[in-house]
């Protein structure tokens, strides 16, 4: 009925699809108000012109983004590393394993990216984050207001 987005897990190899791990993957709901209603969300806290400090942003935006990417016509996958490292998102694009992070400030410190580039040297990686457009060593800043130009 298309309520949920199904995000598999996969390992970095192409193509995606041939090595999502079917028995391991998350769910989004397909509309962020949903998410909000069924997550039971404080609407009285979410401030758009400021940082909520009582609430966890980081469920709500990975689903505003997942998303997004959804409807551009990305298969979403995400990708982990024995438990040390989950990246968000992993999107296929011709040739190329983008891999992408969602961060819900403009502290953008990943531990996750930074591994995940140290073992497959990906041609760019996304940054999706509160920051404005930029590049800076291989990771394009992309703001949230602009995922949908991925």
């Amino acid at each position: 009925s298309g309520i949920v987005n199904q995000v598999y897990k996969a390992s970095a190899e192409l193509p995606l699809e041939m090595y999502k791990d079917l028995t391991s993957f998350k769910l989004y709901m397909s509309d962020v108000g949903l998410f909000v209603n069924k997550a039971r969300y404080p609407l009285y806290q979410i401030d758009l012109n400021s940082q909520p400090t009582m609430i966890a942003m980081g469920p709500l935006t990975e689903n505003y983004v997942a998303n997004e990417l959804k409807s551009k016509g990305y298969e979403l996958y995400y990708w982990e590393s024995d438990g040390k490292a989950e990246l968000d998102f992993m999107i296929q694009k011709g040739i190329d394993i983008v891999p992408i992070e969602v961060k819900t400030s403009t502290h953008t410190k990943s531990r996750s990216l930074d591994i995940y580039k140290k073992m497959y040297n990906p041609q760019y990686a996304i940054r999706i984050s509160e920051k404005n457009f930029g590049l800076e060593n291989d990771i394009k800043s992309v703001p949230l207001y602009a995922v949908f130009c991925i």
